[in-house]
C-alpha cells in the first residue's frame, strides 16, 4: 500500500482548510503538507450545497479571511462567489495543487514510537486505499454529514405523485416553474428557498411546526460603499469587520442578556415588514432570541415574497403525505406539485474518522475539548470548529493563529509532540455545544467532545475571550505537555523493557 509523508496534514478544502493552509504557508513557508479532501473540487460546504439563493448568513467582511478582504458592496454572497472565493485564496496563496481529492479519511492512529499520525484513506472512485502519516494532523472537515441529511420520514409519502427533494442534494434539471411547492420548515435553508423560488413556482407554501425568528438586513453596505470614494479600500474593510464584529455580539448579548425586550423588538421589526393583518403567530418562536441563529433576510426579500402573495406560511403538524399532497393535524390539506424538506442537517463529528493512539481506540465524545481547538489525550492534533454564534470562520482564523503559534513555539524548544493533559478531574460530562438548541445540534450533543469545569476546558463562543486565549496567552500553561524527540524514543525503550 502507497505511503507519503508530511509535517503537516489538514483534511478538508473548504473555508477552514483553506484558511488553515494560509497561516501555514504565511508563517511556516518550510513545512511540507498536504491537504485531503473527500469531495472532487474545493469549497466544502459551499461546494455542496446548490439550492435556489444559497448564501451565506453573516457579513462577507466578518466571515471572509481578514487577510483577503472581501471587496464587495453586497452584504451577504451568494454560495457560488463564497465557492469562487476560496479557489481564488488557494491560487493566491499557491498551495491549490497540494490539495488532493477524492480521499475518505477512514482512521487516524498515533504512534508513539515513531511520533507520527499514520492515516488509512480510501480513493472513494477507484476504492483504493492508501496510507499517509504526518507529524501533525488538523482536521477542518467541518460538522456536516455530507452523506445524508436530517430527513425524517413522512406517513404516507410513497404515495406521492410529485417529486420530493431534500436542499442538500439539489437536482441540477428540476423545473418547479408554474409549479405548487411546499417548503418543509423554518430554519435559514427554507427562508432563503422560499423567496428564491417564489418567482418561478405558481405558489410557495413554507409549512413550519414552529417559527424563527427572521431579520432584515441591508443587502448592500451603503456606509462602505461612501467611504470607498474618499478612504483606501483597505481602511474602509478593516473598519467594516470591526464594526460588524461588534454589532454581531453586542446583538446576542443583548438577546441573552433582555430577552424578554429584544423578542418584543425583533417582533415589532417583523410586524413592520408584513403588516397589520398577518397572524403573528407564525413569526412568533417558543424559544428566547439567539437560542438558536437568527435567519437573516436580505432587504427583508422573504417578507416581500409573502406580501406579493406569491408565498404563504401554515403552522401546523403534518398527519400524513397523500397522493397530491400534505395533509396537516388540523384537517387542512396542502396540494403540491414538488416538496422540499428543508428539515435540517446530519451532523458528524470530524469527519466520521475513527482515532486510536498506541492501537488503543479512542471515544473522542469521552475527551474533553483544550482552548476549542484541540482534543484531551490526542497528541499533535487540531481541531478547527468555528462560531455558532458568529461568522464561522472567525474562530477558524484564531485556531489556525493559535497552531501556528504552537509550532513556532515547538521548533524553538525541540519539542516533537503536544499533548493536553487533564490532572484535575475536570471533566462535567456536558457537552461543548450544549445550550444551543438548533435540531441539528441538539441531535448531536452524544457525539461532541465535553466541557471542563474551568479555564482552557470549556468552550465560550465569544469572539473576544478567544481572541486573547488563542493569540495572546502563553502556549505553556502547565496543561499542554511536550516531549522532545529524544525524551519518546528513551519512554518507549523503558516501557519495551518494562514489558519484557
Amino acid at each position: 500500500m502507497d505511503s507519503k509523508h508530511y509535517d503537516t496534514i489538514i483534511i478538508g478544502a473548504g473555508l477552514s482548510g483553506i484558511g488553515m493552509a494560509c497561516r501555514l504557508v504565511t508563517e511556516h513557508p518550510n513545512k511540507n503538507f498536504a491537504i485531503l479532501e473527500r469531495r472532487q473540487k474545493m469549497g466544502g460546504t459551499w461546494d455542496l450545497f446548490r439550492y435556489p439563493g444559497i448564501r451565506s448568513d453573516s457579513d462577507m467582511a466578518s466571515f471572509g479571511f481578514d487577510f483577503k478582504p472581501w471587496y464587495s458592496d453586497k452584504v451577504l454572497a451568494e454560495g457560488t462567489n463564497i465557492r469562487n472565493y476560496v479557489i481564488e485564496t488557494a491560487k493566491e496563496f499557491r498551495f491549490d495543487e497540494k490539495v488532493q481529492y477524492g480521499f475518505a479519511i477512514i482512521k487516524a492512529d498515533w504512534s508513539d514510537a515513531t511520533q507520527r499520525w499514520t492515516l488509512t484513506a480510501r480513493h472513494e472512485a477507484t476504492g483504493q486505499e492508501k496510507l499517509f502519516s504526518c507529524a501533525f494532523l488538523i482536521n477542518c472537515a467541518g460538522y456536516y454529514n455530507f452523506d445524508q441529511g436530517y430527513r425524517p420520514h413522512f406517513e404516507g409519502e410513497e404515495s406521492f405523485k410529485g417529486q420530493i427533494v431534500h436542499p442538500q442534494f439539489w437536482p441540477e434539471n428540476i423545473d418547479y416553474s408554474g409549479k405548487r411547492v411546499i417548503v418543509i420548515g423554518s430554519g435559514a435553508t427554507a427562508i432563503t428557498l422560499v423567496p428564491s423560488m417564489a418567482d418561478k413556482a405558481a405558489n410557495v407554501t413554507m409549512l413550519q411546526r414552529s417559527p424563527s425568528y427572521i431579520m432584515s438586513v441591508p443587502s448592500v453596505d451603503k456606509i462602505s460603499m461612501m467611504l470607498n470614494r474618499i478612504l483606501p479600500k483597505k481602511w474602509v474593510f478593516d473598519f467594516a469587520r470591526k464594526r460588524n464584529i461588534l454589532l454581531q455580539r453586542g446583538l446576542y448579548l443583548a438577546c441573552r442578556k433582555w430577552p424578554n425586550m429584544m423578542r418584543k423588538r425583533l417582533l415589532s421589526h417583523v410586524q413592520k415588514q408584513v403588516g397589520p393583518n398577518v397572524d403573528m403567530r407564525h413569526f412568533s418562536p417558543q424559544y428566547n432570541p439567539w437560542e438558536q441563529r437568527l435567519c437573516a433576510a436580505p432587504d427583508g426579500d422573504f417578507f416581500t415574497a409573502l406580501r406579493s402573495g406569491k408565498a404563504n406560511i401554515v403552522t401546523d403538524h403534518i398527519e400524513c403525505f397523500t397522493e397530491k399532497g400534505i395533509r396537516l393535524k388540523s384537517g387542512q390539506h396542502l396540494d403540491a406539485d414538488v416538496i422540499v424538506t428543508a428539515t435540517g442537517l446530519e451532523m458528524q463529528l470530524m469527519g466520521g474518522m475513527a482515532f486510536s493512539v498506541n492501537g488503543a481506540q479512542v471515544n473522542v465524545p469521552e475527551r474533553m475539548i483544550y482552548k476549542g481547538i484541540m482534543i484531551e489525550g490526542l497528541p499533535n492534533y487540531g481541531w478547527i470548529f468555528g462560531y455558532t454564534n458568529a461568522p464561522w470562520t472567525l474562530k477558524a482564523d484564531i485556531g489556525g493563529r493559535y497552531l501556528c503559534n504552537l509550532f513556532s513555539h515547538m521548533q524553538k524548544n525541540g519539542y516533537a509532540v503536544a499533548k493536553a493533559i487533564d490532572t484535575a478531574n475536570n471533566n462535567t460530562g456536558v457537552s461543548m455545544i450544549e445550550g444551543f438548541a438548533p435540531g441539528y445540534m441538539a441531535r448531536a450533543t452524544a457525539r461532541m467532545p465535553r466541557q471542563g469545569k474551568a479555564g482552557p476546558w470549556q468552550v465560550t463562543m465569544h469572539y473576544g475571550k478567544d481572541k486573547k486565549i488563542l493569540t495572546e496567552d502563553a502556549i505553556e500553561d502547565g496543561i499542554l505537555q511536550f516531549t522532545s524527540a529524544h525524551q519518546s524514543a528513551k519512554q518507549v525503550v523503558e516501557d519495551l523493557k518494562a514489558i519484557a
